[in-house]
């Protein structure tokens, strides 16, 4: 039997020294025995990762559920946190160093202190709105439930300004058939979205942002951040036709009542102007007000719908008669079931108009980050009904059940479609009448059909006015009844999702947006003020869009333009939802069950075929727009890391063409130059790495590559620190290349590591490209030979070899080391300034402190001088080159590989200029240009060498004999036993024997070096056939003067080898 112990203590993740008797349990289970896990004692490390020699206790030691004193921690939430988590603090749990290595060192491990929450961890501190420091009075910050946060918030968006003086329009125009299904295809739109949003909205905690949060989490800031604008403008719009539908009514009152200002269009904005006014100054005042009135406010709304159905089941009087009605009548059901369009309108118009009353679905998401998190929930229902997480789910699906009922209990059983609103025209003794049903109820109503009426279902927007039941028309006076009715509008109609919309939708998470900084231009509006952090620069933007906006006093043109961007979003969102199903990354656990993948990608189409159909110019429009803010996303690569779906798409992807690949024969045509190229750190031999990413940019892979040389535990810690830092470095210069390094007791085993298991399948380097060793001579014997084993081992492998030599050298790490002690000494004495200036501004007077000069510190360009020669040389590469050649001296057939190389330079832009020539030795002319034109490789010039056998002048013969000298072990001159002791002790030496084996050899370099002196001196670049060194036979320090007298004195020079398979291929 175990003891019964606290859950809740097996959840502590970091607990200190105090907290330890609390944790102090024993399995008595456990059987003590002589194997029994040891108790490790607390020891202190050696440093802090600064070398300053402090020292700092172990996490302490807890006696888990294990029964023995550990390091490690019970699995708990605070270790997954974000850092500067808005939702709890963030626990550090033990790093695998100190589990792995602290006792195995005698309690003495150099590593750096604990890191502090945000501060060394696995996550980006700034990598997602998480992430965000909450601020100090956090205290008063208003949160939301699922109810008042999503139910109520959506039913108010929902309902207004379409239900109350366009519902009745709608039927007029589409009839009860087609008016049903206009709202059943709204109802299937918003449905589909809201599934796919609340399995978003389950994938982890969302925070502010709306539909911009979830479509950038997802699908990444290319997509977030364009359709971010888009929807963001469509709110502002939104805004503007709640606002014109509100002075619509406004200004028929005033019409009613001869109170008409200017005219009816000037009225109408002269209204919404005022009102939008309003509303920014209601906005500015703070969230509290609308949390507190959100319900009672509804209450109103609910009591007002039921107040027009009430009114439709009171007979009617002969005023309402007299405008078209007559309560509930089955014959004016039949009449006003079939469709009557007029004015130019379609099915797909009349859609247009009507869907911005459904798109009040986002109201609950778009305020993501001010509803409450999701407890720990004991069960799924828990789950669904709390929080953010599943609140948005159920309270946005509840809001279109009850909104879309409401809107398709119409009032197209009550009112005929025309009506005169005269009391007079009724119908004589002994006329007849057929114009329409109402005839049926004593009425004539044929004179609408030649002159237009003022009443009816399409003829008046206020429909609903004359159906209610009065209850809130109770004054008897005129003026009272004009500010009733006009507070009934206000408060009831339009007014609340007007605020609701305005306070909420877009200046909420157009915050957000700014907050991400994807677009620089708009980080201005990303501040917020007060506790609630509210967005008031995102306020006055909103107030000018819907100003812009009101000025069109047309509600019927407006809306159109909401559909439009709305579908556009709608569209993304289920497609965001399908791409992240479709990915299939393990992050993609939505707790949200209750959705198909294939559902949100019919509700993608769904939303971009009703588009089209709508306006298809309008809907090329936004998608043009979209793709013109993609394009700039993707150009300006914004610094955010969000894991998106398409990140996960793109691994996927690669790792199925990697497959796909591997099942493929490889062929001559797709050959390309895969590199391995060892540069060391990237950025300390520039010139190397550029020449390198001219032969693969967009032809094949790049690989810089670096060895760190000594006992891999010493060394393992900064080849990881080099990792990421070097790969960003590669990317901030734009390099297509990754890095990868190696740690290894010597150069030359560290190199076969990566020439054996560098790259994945077919996407394997097949050429390694390294820099000429300029110091051999003064090299220890050891590094040479390393260095020369290394070229070995990529003839044994069957590695095309590719070597550059530059006069002045590739190394510039000397001048990387000495800039950055310029810079740490420059920033020293820049804070010694300050530190002394704001003590002299302290004095006054006469008794102000004489500023003494600071100290001379050497510019960072100053180092650069000294060494500007290399520095020169390290760039020349980079930049475009001017006219000039590259000469190929093609001696050997190596497969091709020193011909496809220059020929991949001349197709980049900065070699464009240069022109071939090709060198041959021992074949005649005009078959290299047969060959040259069956590759189809355009050259200019063609030579052939004939004077190769001719032995080098005196003068350089000699110079290489004085190179090797020192090298030369000068048996000749010695007795047996005196030569085969000299051999025993320097095994390295070039011997005499091996000198006049290889005098030919030797011989063809230093001519060819006369030749390439006398030929190609002015070339922009020297390619040459690589000699090879046979093992066994060639020694080290003969093969490295081969090279040098080779290529000394030169242009920038590159000795190629090819593996001798060919690379080339004149056959289709």
């Amino acid at each position: 039997q175990f003891p019964e112990y606290d859950p809740d203590l097996l959840l502590q993740s970091n607990a200190g020294p105090c907290e330890r008797d609390r944790f102090h349990m024993e399995n008595l289970a456990f059987e003590k025995s002589k194997d029994d896990p040891p108790l490790y004692e607390e020891t202190s490390f050696s440093g802090n990762g600064y070398g300053n020699g402090e020292h700092r206790s172990v996490r302490p030691s807890v006696v888990s559920a294990f029964g023995h004193d550990t390091l490690d921690r019970v699995p708990s939430i605070d270790f997954y946190r974000n850092p500067g988590t808005v939702s709890g603090h963030r626990a550090i749990r033990p790093s695998l160093q100190e589990l792995h290595e602290v006792f195995q060192k005698n309690g003495d491990l150099d590593i750096p202190d604990t890191v502090d929450d945000g501060e060394g961890s696995d996550v980006l501190e700034n990598d997602d709105i998480e992430a965000i420091v909450p601020p100090e009075n956090s205290a008063g910050v208003v949160k939301f439930g699922w109810i008042k946060g999503v139910l109520v918030r959506c039913m108010l968006n929902i309902w207004g300004v379409m239900l109350f003086i366009r519902l009745s329009w709608v039927f007029g125009q589409a009839g009860v058939g087609l008016g049903i299904i206009i709202i059943l295809l709204s109802c299937v739109v918003t449905t589909l979205t809201c599934l796919s949003m609340s399995a978003i909205c389950t994938n982890g905690v969302v925070r502010g942002g709306g539909a911009y949060y979830l479509i950038s989490r997802s699908l990444g800031p290319e997509f977030g951040g364009s359709i971010g604008l888009i929807f963001a403008f469509a709110n502002a719009v939104a805004v503007a036709m709640y606002v014109v539908g509100f002075s619509e009514t406004v200004v028929d009152l005033l019409k009613v009542n001869n109170a008409i200002m200017v005219d009816e269009v000037n009225d109408i904005r002269i209204i919404g102007c005022i009102t939008v006014v309003l509303l920014l100054g209601i906005s500015v005042a703070g969230m509290e007000w609308e949390a507190k009135a959100q319900i009672v406010l509804l209450v109103i709304l609910l009591i007002a719908i039921v107040n027009v159905f009430v009114g439709t089941a009171i007979p009617a009087t002969e005023d309402k008669k007299a405008k078209g009605f007559y309560s509930y009548q089955a014959s004016i059901m039949s009449e006003n079931f079939t469709p009557s369009f007029r004015d130019g309108e379609t099915f797909f118009s009349v859609f247009a108009i009507f869907f911005p009353a459904a798109t009040g679905i986002l109201a609950g998401a778009n305020i993501s980050g001010d509803l409450k998190l999701c407890p720990a929930s004991v069960n799924l229902m828990s789950v669904v009904i709390a929080g953010p997480s599943g609140g948005d789910s159920i309270g946005t699906l509840l809001a279109i059940l009850i909104t879309g009922l409401t809107y398709l209990a119409s009032l197209s059983a009550t009112v005929v479609r025309d009506a005169t609103g005269n009391r007079n025209d009724t119908i004589a003794p002994g006329a007849s009448c057929n114009f329409s049903i109402a005839c049926d109820f004593g009425y004539d109503f044929s004179v609408c059909g030649t002159t237009k009426c003022q009443y009816g279902l399409m003829n008046n927007f206020q429909v609903r006015d004359y159906t209610t039941s009065g209850t809130f028309i109770t004054a008897a006076h005129r003026e009272s009844l004009i500010l009733i009715n006009v507070f009934k509008i206000c408060l009831i109609h339009e007014c609340l999702p007007i605020f609701i919309l305005y306070k909420n939708n877009l200046p909420v998470w157009f915050q957000a947006l700014c907050k991400d900084n994807i677009y620089k231009a708009l980080h201005f509006f990303a501040k917020g003020h007060g506790k609630n952090n509210e967005p008031i620069r995102g306020y006055v933007l909103t107030f000018f869009i819907a100003v812009a906006f009101i000025l069109i006093a047309e509600l019927n043109v407006i809306a159109p333009i909401i559909s439009n961007f709305f579908l556009a979003s709608y569209a993304l969102i289920n497609f965001s939802c399908f791409h992240a199903s479709y990915a299939k990354s393990p992050g993609w656990r939505p707790a949200y069950k209750y959705y198909n993948m294939w559902l949100s990608l019919f509700g993608a189409v769904l939303c971009c075929a009703v588009m089209f159909v709508i306006n298809w110019w309008a809907a090329l429009l936004t998608y043009a727009i979209e793709i013109f803010l993609y394009i700039y996303v993707t150009v300006k690569k914004p610094d955010v890391n969000w894991g998106s779906s398409t990140q996960a798409v793109t691994f996927v992807n690669a790792v199925n063409n990697t497959l796909t690949l591997s099942g493929v024969d490889e062929h001559v045509k797709n050959f390309r130059p895969q590199c391995i190229v060892l540069t060391g750190a990237p950025k300390t031999r520039p010139a190397l790495l550029d020449l390198a990413h001219s032969f693969t940019k967009n032809y094949g892979l790049c690989l810089t590559c670096e060895v760190f040389v000594g006992p891999r535990v010493e060394r393992q810690q900064e080849m990881s620190a080099s990792m990421e830092q070097n790969q960003v470095w590669l990317n901030q210069q734009k390099r297509k290349a990754f890095y990868a390094a190696v740690a290894s007791e010597s150069f030359r085993e560290g190199a076969e590591s990566l020439l054996q298991a560098s790259g994945l399948g077919r996407l394997r380097p097949n050429t390694l490209m390294l820099g000429f060793k300029r110091n051999w001579r003064s090299a220890d014997t050891a590094d040479v030979q390393e260095y020369v084993g290394v070229l070995h081992d990529a003839f044994d492998f069957e590695y095309g070899t590719v070597m550059l030599r530059l006069n002045q050298g590739l190394d510039i790490s000397h001048i990387l080391a000495a800039e950055e002690e310029m810079e740490k000494m420059l920033l020293e004495q820049q804070a010694l300034e300050m530190e002394e200036n704001g003590f002299q501004e302290g004095g006054k007077g006469f008794f102000k402190r004489a500023r003494k000069p600071s100290q001379k510190v050497p510019h960072t360009s100053d180092v650069a001088k000294i060494n500007q020669r290399l520095v020169e040389a390290s760039s020349q590469f980079k930049k475009k080159q001017d006219k000039g050649t590259i000469d190929v001296w093609w001696l050997f057939d190596d497969g091709g590989l020193t011909l496809l190389l220059p020929y991949i330079l001349t197709t980049r832009k900065k070699w464009k200029d240069c022109k071939l020539r090709i060198f041959i030795a021992g074949s005649v002319c005009f078959r290299m240009q047969s060959l040259l034109k069956k590759f189809r490789i355009k050259c200019n010039y063609i030579s052939v060498i004939g004077d190769l056998h001719i032995r080098p002048t005196a003068e350089n013969w000699r110079l290489f004999e004085d190179m090797i000298e020192p090298f030369r072990l000068h048996e000749g001159s010695k007795d047996t036993t005196q030569a085969e002791a000299l051999r025993k002790e320097h095994p390295w030496k070039i011997t005499d024997a091996e000198l006049d084996h290889f005098d030919e050899k030797t011989n063809l370099q230093v001519r060819l070096n006369e030749l390439l002196q006398e030929s190609s001196r002015a070339a922009k670049l020297i390619i040459v056939s690589m000699p090879i060194a046979r093992k066994g036979s060639v020694s080290d320090h003969l093969y490295m003067a081969w090279l040098e007298a080779l290529t000394k004195n030169l242009p920038p020079t590159l000795l190629v080898r090819g593996n001798h398979k060919s690379v080339l291929t004149f056959y289709s």
